[in-house]
């Protein structure tokens, strides 16, 4: 499954692998996709209720600033698909200003958000 989105100088692009029950999913984009940070979020027993919670564990790779971005998504994913997700993020954009910033992480909700009501359409 692959979502695209692309506004002025933004690109990004997700794409979600299924592995058995669980979800591996790229994020990337911007000048020059790379990874800059992996973010793992797994189902953690003791839940209250009897529902799943779920941990994070995260590596990001020295000098990279995906890992808030990584771990958000790994999370969000997790959460809405009660499954096991590992995302490995990389997003550059040469000469970024802070609303840019601003706008990569909304849009790379919008394409979260957009897989996660797909899914809920096929459950």
């Amino acid at each position: 499954m692959e979502y695209e989105i692309a506004e002025g100088r933004i690109e990004l692009e997700l794409k979600v692998l299924p592995m058995g029950e669980d979800l591996n999913v790229a994020l990337t984009g911007g000048d020059s996709p790379h990874l800059g940070s992996v973010a793992v979020a797994f189902s953690a027993p003791g839940a209250a209720g009897g529902g799943k919670e779920f941990s994070v564990s995260l590596i990001t790779l020295p000098g990279h600033r995906e890992d808030l971005l990584a771990r958000e998504t790994a999370l969000t994913i997790a959460e809405g698909t009660g499954r096991n997700c590992a995302v490995s993020c990389g997003i550059h954009i040469d000469g970024i200003t802070p609303p840019e910033i601003s706008r990569v992480l909304e849009l790379s909700r919008y394409l979260v958000n957009k897989f996660l009501a797909e899914q809920n359409l096929l459950l």
